[in-house]
């Protein structure tokens, strides 16, 4: 989901559900509900297919025609119900998009923040709109969604809050300044957010994607090299060759750790930060 202005010109937010609620249970699909960020593509869609088996999964963004394309696809291959959402996270009413999903489809049990990335640019480059516009998108919206929907989560005794960050947080890329910096602030609100309704159910973690076969992966490097003036081909031979597993990861398996962090079973792991990378960091 990524913003189109800095949030003060951002017009209000359009709310478009699929189907009613009653179109998701009559599916079959009788478990909690899931909020997946940026579902047309790419992560986000990888974990709403992971999902839709056992959950009533609702995809959000911003465009609309793309979101349903997305849904179709996921119904085709899952055999669920899948809503769609259109929000931008980066609106400041964006949080009430959540009472047109609750009118749907429930409350959300699940959440997963999942935003596009900002622009690559290095940190004293960057402008204080840029700045601004990331902030919004990466740090501001999701924690309005995070104080919307957390005390409902709270109060129905089961709730699972996971943050798609970045490697980069715990090892840095230059070309990447609005990323490793606010979502470096995401990772310290999501432990601080951990905190606060644990005892109630409810968990706060963060997945931190390394280099991933994704069109963000593919814009890096195409920036990359416009700014070093080297092929595509050989900066992207060379980001491979210095991850262990000897390739890019694929949505599939980011997506298998958020699935994780959503169920149950993840019940005590709570504040962490989850590294799918295939080796790369280097910190412990």
């Amino acid at each position: 989901m990524v913003p189109v202005a800095h949030a003060s010109q951002a017009k209000p937010v359009t709310r478009f559900l699929t189907s009613p609620r009653e179109a998701a249970i009559s599916t079959g699909t009788t478990g909690r509900t899931a909020l997946v960020g940026g579902g047309a593509a790419g992560i986000g869609f990888a974990v709403a297919a992971r999902l839709a088996p056992t959950h009533r999964v609702v995809i959000a963004g911003r465009r609309r025609e793309q979101l349903e394309k997305a849904a179709a696809a996921l119904r085709e291959r899952t055999g669920a119900d899948v809503g769609t959402l259109i929000t931008d996270i980066a609106a400041p009413d964006a949080a009430g998009a959540l009472d047109a999903m609750t009118a749907g489809y429930g409350p959300p049990d699940v959440l997963v923040m999942n935003a596009g990335g900002p622009p690559p640019g290095r940190i004293l480059e960057v402008t204080d709109d840029a700045w601004r516009d990331a902030a919004e998108l990466l740090l501001l919206g999701p924690l309005r969604l995070a104080r919307h929907a957390l005390p409902g989560m709270a109060g129905r005794g089961f709730g699972r809050l996971v943050f798609v960050t970045s490697t980069a947080v715990r090892q840095p890329q230059p070309d990447l300044a609005l990323s490793v910096v606010l979502r470096a602030a995401v990772t310290a609100a999501a432990k601080l957010l951990s905190h606060e309704y644990a005892a109630h159910g409810v968990t706060v973690n963060c997945v931190a994607p390394g280099a991933t076969d994704t069109a963000r992966r593919r814009e890096i490097l195409t920036s990359r090299a416009a700014r070093t003036r080297r092929p595509v081909t050989e900066l992207d031979a060379e980001d491979t060759r210095a991850c262990p597993a000897g390739r890019p990861g694929t949505p599939d398996e980011i997506a298998a750790a958020v699935a994780f962090l959503a169920s149950a079973d993840a019940g005590y792991v709570n504040g962490t930060v989850l590294t799918v990378d295939g080796g790369r960091t280097e910190t412990f």
